[in-house]
């Protein structure tokens, strides 16, 4: 039995919580009802009538033949309301736009979550560029430019981070936390986040902080292929984001009542 802030966890919200979580991390691998309930240590019988309750409510689809299951349409559109409710998503949007205009290159909006950042807008570049960030990804915040960027905002005692070593998502990835406290002191230094092929191979990411909360839990970015970054369009990305960094601060929402303060 768990407890939060003395409050007991209700086991049966904690449950389909996770059955929510498990199915999602799947993504396009359907899960069968022994492997559900194996994975979260139920009785099939108890997980069969949990996937029921959750399909007629559209959190949950089945197909055909009823043995397999996958994330419902339910789980969408309560992303889109989380998304469509943010004040700071909202404010940023067109800041974005501006952006991606401007350099002609792929443009993140994220938020920290734990250990790991969280994509909640993007602008795809408008040169071609296979896909790798879509909204509601996660990656590892010791990983790229925008958690780095959030991270270096913290003091080092306040990282939360994995014990290591970590995932090695390409040979340039950090994979313990001496190395990233190093990069991290360099990033207070310059002020903004420096990720060369850290998260995803033949990739570069410039991430800045957006301070309109203390400590920062928001950051944009700017990623561009290696292979046409040039010191000169590097400079020029710094100056664009920079500048795009000061008006979605100006333009964020005021504390004094304009919206709640989250947690």
């Amino acid at each position: 039995m768990s407890d939060t802030g003395g409050v007991r966890e209700v086991k049966s919200a904690a449950r389909t919580v996770e059955l929510l979580e498990l199915l999602a991390a799947r993504g396009d691998r359907p899960a069968r009802l022994r492997e559900l309930a194996d994975e979260l240590g139920v009785p099939r019988s108890s997980m069969y009538a949990l996937l029921q309750t959750l399909i007629d409510r559209g959190w949950v689809r089945t197909d055909a033949t009823g043995s397999l299951y996958g994330i419902g349409i339910r789980a969408l559109l309560t992303g889109t309301n989380y998304l469509d409710s943010d004040p700071h998503v909202r404010t940023a949007r067109p800041y974005l736009d501006e952006a991606s205009d401007a350099l002609g290159e792929t443009i993140h909006f994220a938020r920290l979550d734990d250990g790991d950042v969280v994509y909640l807008a993007t602008r795809e570049s408008h040169e071609y560029l296979r896909s790798f960030s879509r909204v509601g990804r996660r990656l590892p915040a010791y990983a790229g430019a925008l958690g780095k960027a959030l991270l270096a905002e913290r003091d080092e005692h306040e990282l939360r981070l994995p014990d290591g070593p970590w995932e090695q998502l390409t040979p340039n990835t950090h994979t313990d936390r001496a190395s990233l406290v190093a990069d991290l002191a360099g990033v207070r230094e310059r002020g903004y986040a420096i990720d060369r092929e850290e998260g995803v191979v033949g990739i570069a990411g410039f991430g800045f902080a957006l301070r309109y909360d203390s400590p920062a839990i928001d950051a944009i970015s700017c990623s561009v292929p290696t292979a046409r970054l040039t010191e000169e369009h590097e400079r020029r990305i710094v100056a664009v984001m920079r500048e795009i960094r000061g008006r979605i601060e100006a333009a964020a929402p005021g504390a004094a009542g304009a919206a709640p303060h989250w947690r």
